[in-house]
């Protein structure tokens, strides 16, 4: 395994509890929730300093750059355990049937060799393991097993806006999240003590290194931390025989194995599939099709802000987490694109992202700074617009020419540019949730066309499908070209659909650990052997 974040623990675990010999190679290292921002003086401040989501500011001697000199949407990811799950909102929401089947419906991108109702199991699982708050019966859903938890409070601006949907006849539900509103499994409730993307130092929010790990290396999973990899080797036959991996001093070493499983997100696994080339894969490693890193997929954001006049008490809870309305999800033919969207309600933002304009806002240096920050902190309700992403081959990561890691390997590089469909898309959803916000009484609302910092959803470029020309892995996650090496991470999607990703990444990671199981002999050991 490669990778412990949200799929490589999802995966490690269910792999050791099937007896399976389990190493779990990190880059990164267990980060201590004392160390967490909200734990120290000054929290907010880190969050633009030494917690920042994007590696190229944060700078950790842990991190990797990422040259994204070609991308407007910059990448957020985090190495360590727990991956980015250490600094996710914990939004939770499933794919909808319609989302594995987007080219018979829509006849755009390609369907997955997959369904809906094939994964559910897998989400169902993954609710128990993490501990999901919500309520049962959302009717933009199939029916489902009933949310381990309750709902998390949905606070005064959004029950607002909530109203304000119903009045429109829109559609919204309680946000599915993966934040404990009871002791669950070991774990505290949450004290709402506010943004979870800072990290949680009560262990409420189902970051990986807190919920997968301990039980993996419970059953026997071997976890080696700072360990960064730089090749992954075949043998004679052309099938994965390990990883080569570089600790802090520089030395080499190599991990054997029978099987080799990349979850190093969707920027990692393209950039070590390309870096492992070889005579018989002179384009990097199981890329036959040519399409390792294309089909890049990033979910951009656009954002409606409304101010009220009142304070709305926005700046308590979880920020990311409140309703999620899915009016816009399906293609309409009517609308002037195809495919649709997802609108994310969270609440505002602490003083300082207040005071620097964070997130949409218009907060003026100079003369009028003082009276604009008391118009804005705490009456603000924002909806992010997250926008299905289509796969392209032209959004791809490839290796820097320009860029290098600590250890001089070449960094990857994100070519990435918005399509129209995706503008066109963004603009109705700000109208749509410009409506919603001044019907629930704001009376001013800020806009942004799209979110630059928005890269934490990293998809598509080793792609899933039928078809070996047109996907890099089959419907079990494993490679066309190499037999004994699979994919558990976002890498994987076909589609992007239009909500966060984290639970269908855990849900598909733990069905391609049963495929290994299943098949686990004729794997390890071919039958042409």
């Amino acid at each position: 395994m490669i990778g412990a974040g949200a799929g490589g623990g999802a995966a490690s675990w269910r792999l050791a509890q099937a007896g399976l010999d389990v190493v779990c190679l990190e880059r990164g290292e267990w980060t201590d929730a004392a160390s967490y921002p909200a734990a120290t003086p000054g929290w907010e401040s880190r969050r633009v300093r030494d917690f920042h989501p994007n590696p190229n500011i944060r700078r950790r001697d842990t991190d990797y750059p990422i040259d994204d000199s070609t991308s407007l949407i910059k990448p957020l990811m985090f190495c360590g355990v727990g991956g980015s799950t250490i600094m996710w909102t914990a939004h939770n929401p499933r794919f909808h049937p319609s989302d594995f089947r987007v080219k018979t419906l829509d006849g755009v991108a390609d369907d997955w060799p997959l369904s809906y109702e094939e994964l559910a199991p897998y989400y169902e699982l993954n609710d128990r393991m993490i501990g999901v708050a919500g309520i049962h019966g959302d009717p933009a859903m199939p029916e489902r097993d009933p949310r381990p938890l309750p709902p998390l409070p949905l606070g005064v601006g959004a029950t607002r806006l909530a109203e304000a949907y119903d009045r429109l006849g829109h559609h919204w539900w309680p946000a599915d999240s993966a934040v404990l509103t009871r002791d669950y499994d070991g774990r505290l409730a949450c004290n709402n003590c506010g943004p979870c993307e800072l990290g949680c130092t009560r262990g409420s929010k189902a970051s990986s290194d807190i919920t997968y790990w301990p039980k993996a290396i419970a059953d026997g999973a071997h976890l080696v931390t700072r360990a960064a990899v730089r090749e992954i080797t075949l043998d004679e036959r052309g099938r994965a025989s390990g990883a080569v991996w570089i600790d802090d001093d520089g030395r080499e070493h190599h991990q054997p194995a029978k099987i080799v499983v990349l979850a190093a997100n969707g920027v990692g696994t393209p950039r070590l599939m390309l870096l492992s080339n070889s005579k018989r894969f002179p384009d990097g490693l199981a890329n036959d099709s040519g399409l390792v890193g294309r089909n890049l997929m990033l979910h951009p954001i656009a954002l409606a802000t409304g101010v009220f006049d009142d304070n709305v008490d926005s700046f308590h809870g979880p920020d990311g987490l409140t309703i999620f309305s899915q009016e816009f999800y399906e293609t309409d033919p009517e609308r002037d694109f195809v495919r649709g969207y997802g609108v994310q309600v969270t609440r505002g933002q602490g003083p300082l992202i207040t005071a620097l304009g964070g997130f949409a806002l218009d907060v003026p240096w100079g003369r009028n700074h003082h009276d604009r920050f008391e118009q804005l902190f705490g009456h603000v309700v924002t909806c992010a617009i997250l926008i299905e992403d289509l796969p392209h081959e032209h959004n791809r990561v490839q290796l820097s020419d320009t860029v290098s890691d600590r250890f001089d390997l070449p960094a990857p590089q994100m070519v990435y540019e918005l399509d129209d469909n995706s503008r066109r898309m963004a603009a109705h959803g700000i109208e749509s949730s410009s409506e919603a916000l001044r019907e629930a009484g704001a009376r001013e609302v800020l806009t942004m066309d799209m979110l630059p910092m928005a890269g934490f959803h990293l998809m598509g470029t080793a792609r899933m499908g039928d078809d070996p020309t047109r996907s890099v892995v089959d419907g079990s996650g494993r490679a066309h070209d190499v037999g004994n090496l699979f994919v558990a991470d976002g890498s994987l999607f076909t589609t992007s659909a239009g909500v966060n990703p984290t639970p269908t990444i855990q849900a598909l990671a733990l069905r391609v650990a049963d495929q290994i199981i299943s098949a686990r002999r004729d794997i390890a050991v071919p039958t042409d052997v």
